[in-house]
């Protein structure tokens, strides 16, 4: 470890430099041979780096987010080209190219952080052995080396000697009670971490072997922390421990408000955003507007739990629009959708109600039937009358033409110009 630290000794000064000027800050608060003062300069240099990483963690999402989606793509790309690597390749950067992809993204923000984390391991190092670097002089390296975090000091290890912690002014059994302590916190927090991105921010309804590899990455990493925070320096273990505190803080608040789509955290987050519109009868927020912006510009590509949020704020009278608000609509979107509309079921009667409702139906029908039957032998009269001097006049009309056209109906002759007949029925 001390082979690797030295070299990025480049970077120690710039690290040693920000330690002492945090110490300067909190000396002044706490003391400066105490271990607040020294503890707190290196939780806020990790502060202060993961502040200036942000930008990279955010390119790590996009990238995490964009592998999860290229998944499906990349494996009938592995299947399509398994006898040939050199295409499979191939055809991995283009795809890569082609969706502005990188996969070493979700790597930037650790590999950003090592030559830090390296330098203060030199630095504590030469705290331990009683050696100026950087810009500690030898009155701070004095005032760091009296400094004890809960009973263990600064620059003392799990697997140090008795007679080199007693040199520190501490005792082994308060050293290793302390560092097993924050050792077991640091690959906790590792574990947690982990965990809470599996398990709420994956995409399930899509299964990949990345999901498989992030699953064994969640056991992997904590037992390597384990195994390698034995033989890191209490103040190197403040530093890890910080730094992942900050990273499950940091990915706690993604989950919360920018979650992946189709995980649990985003139907959790819907849901949050459903019943606000409900309160409020509006969608308060660019970054909220800019979700239902994009729910709304998806169309049928929704997933489920889209679906459900643009069916639940049509049940509430709400419809989502372009632009990512909402307008009150009396039309059904849930129709619109593809919901078919529930039937409604007639309130079951008693048989008191059945059998009154028959006979007032009878009664009904007949007093309809006789009415419609006087009035139909009314109105035959009344035509019958008015009908009679001209059924008389046409009757004395038709007699001279009855006899004509009986006989030509009984000759079977036509109206007309006829065909003549075939010569054989002549």
């Amino acid at each position: 470890m001390d082979t690797i630290a030295s070299l990025f000794s480049f970077i120690t000064w710039p690290v040693s430099w920000v330690i002492v000027q945090f110490h300067k800050l909190y000396g002044a608060i706490f003391g400066p041979d105490t271990g607040w003062a020294w503890g707190l300069s290196i939780v806020s240099l990790v502060v202060l780096i993961r502040i200036c990483l942000i930008p990279l963690f955010v390119k790590q999402i996009k990238s995490t987010r964009n592998m999860q989606a290229l998944q499906p793509k990349m494996k009938a790309i592995q299947e399509r080209y398994k006898s040939d690597k050199q295409r499979q390749s191939e055809e991995m950067m283009k795809l890569y190219k082609e969706t502005g992809t990188n996969p070493l993204s979700s790597c930037l923000p650790i590999l950003a952080q090592s030559p830090f984390f390296f330098a203060l391991y030199h630095v504590l190092s030469g705290i331990a052995s009683g050696k100026t670097i950087g810009v500690i002089n030898q009155p701070l390296l004095e005032s760091a080396q009296k400094a004890h975090i809960f009973g263990a000091p600064l620059a003392a290890k799990f697997t140090d000697s008795a007679h080199k912690v007693e040199s520190l002014g501490a005792t082994l059994t308060d050293v290793r009670v302390i560092t097993a302590i924050m050792i077991v916190m640091m690959s906790a927090s590792q574990f947690f971490t982990q965990r809470q991105l599996m398990t709420k921010n994956v995409d399930l309804s899509v299964k990949t072997p990345f999901m498989q590899q992030q699953k064994m990455l969640m056991y992997v990493f904590p037992v390597m922390f384990a195994v390698m925070g034995i033989n890191f320096p209490v103040g190197v273990l403040v530093y890890w421990l910080t730094t992942n505190v900050w990273t499950m803080g940091q990915q706690m608040f993604v989950i919360n408000q920018n979650p992946t789509p189709g995980s649990k955290a985003q139907a959790s987050y819907l849901e949050r955003l459903s019943k606000s519109v409900a309160a409020h009868s509006d969608v308060r927020g660019k970054r909220r507007r800019a979700v239902v912006q994009a729910i709304v510009a998806k169309g049928p590509d929704r997933n489920d739990n889209e679906r459900k949020f643009i069916t639940g704020l049509a049940k509430q009278g709400f419809a989502a629009q372009a632009d990512g608000s909402v307008i009150k609509s009396d039309v059904a979107v849930a129709e619109a959708e593809g919901a078919a509309p529930k039937r409604q079921q007639p309130k079951r009667q008693t048989k008191a109600q059945r059998q009154s409702g028959a006979q007032q139906g009878a009664a009904d029908a007949e007093d309809e039937a006789k009415t419609s039957l006087d009035k139909g032998t009314s109105d035959e009269e009344s035509e019958a009358k008015q009908d009679a001097p001209q059924n008389a006049k046409a009757k004395q009309a038709a007699k001279p033409a009855s006899g004509t056209a009986r006989s030509k109906a009984q000759s079977g002759q036509r109206k007309g110009q006829q065909r003549p007949k075939h010569p054989s029925k002549k």
